[in-house]
């Protein structure tokens, strides 16, 4: 029984030490075998592989996928005319040379990207420094990228790696620079704003202008047609009332001193007080006649 077991047992021990001489590379990794702390093999070929048991041999994964790197802290860059930039970027990279990115990084990405980080800050700001505002924002933003994708592409071979693409995701102004170009742009609308009313209040000013002048010519106009008539008018009447007289002077002598009693009484309350014997009250005397 204790034969049965021992060499159970023995089975079990080869077992595991035939389990820990196989591993499986998988086609999204590498493998980097470690030789008593010693780089050993690098496998990239995905399958079943074999190596020797701890601790003579031990294997490490690593990630051969595109991986993104972030910016991490958001430092104003100046431009040419001394302007600041906010620059929020976006680096693409993956391993290229397992050895070098063990070598020099270890197998933690974050180390790499700690060192990389700054690498990829500096050649933005080499990049920035040459160029004003409007190019950073439009016309040269393409060719900052291309740029930088160039400078990082020879960098990037010391840490292992290869830098695939690279963007610029947003660029801002600081804080007290946006106040300012928000200030300006507000003073400016209010500018144009003025421009247009103060435009407006002129061409008002010049219609009404014109619409008085109108108004007093037209209304000079009906004045004077309304005088000819009237003229015309008065001077007809004249002619009708001398021919009416004309004809029974004493008639017209008698007309003309009632129009004068009715603009002279046109009141109850309208009193004169003259001689009775004037003339101007003739025609009263002379009512029974």
């Amino acid at each position: 029984m204790n034969r049965i077991g021992m060499i159970a047992v023995g089975a079990l021990v080869a077992l595991m030490v035939a389990a820990s001489t196989m591993f499986i590379v998988d086609q999204r990794q590498v493998a980097v075998v470690f030789a008593l702390g010693e780089i050993k093999e690098v496998i990239t070929e995905p399958g079943l592989k074999f190596k020797l048991p701890p601790p003579f041999q031990n294997v490490v994964f690593l990630d051969k996928r595109i991986q993104t790197l972030d910016n991490s802290e958001n430092r104003p860059i100046f431009t040419a005319e001394k302007k600041s930039l906010v620059i929020d970027w976006m680096v693409k990279w993956r391993i290229a040379e397992p050895r070098q990115f063990i070598r020099n990084n270890g197998t933690d990405y974050r180390n790499l990207e700690n060192r990389l980080g700054p690498v990829v800050q500096a050649a933005f700001n080499e990049e920035i420094t040459r160029r004003n505002v409007s190019g950073v924002l439009s016309v040269e933003r393409e060719k900052v990228m291309r740029d930088v994708l160039a400078r990082l592409s020879d960098e990037a071979k010391a840490f292992g790696i290869e830098v695939i693409d690279v963007r610029i995701k947003r660029v801002d102004f600081v804080a007290d620079i946006t106040d300012s170009v928000f200030k300006r742009m507000e003073s400016e609308r209010k500018r144009v704003a003025n421009e247009l009313r103060s435009q407006g209040m002129a061409e008002a000013e010049r219609i009404r202008a014109d619409a008085d002048r109108q108004r007093e010519v037209i209304v000079a106009e009906a004045y004077r047609d309304a005088q000819k008539v009237k003229g015309d008018g008065e001077a007809k009447a004249t002619a009708l009332y001398g021919e009416a007289f004309g004809r029974d002077p004493q008639f017209a002598q008698f007309y003309r001193s009632l129009e004068a009693y009715r603009a002279s009484f046109r009141n109850r309350s309208d009193v004169i007080v003259v001689d009775p014997n004037l003339e101007f009250f003739r025609a009263m005397r002379g009512a029974g006649k």
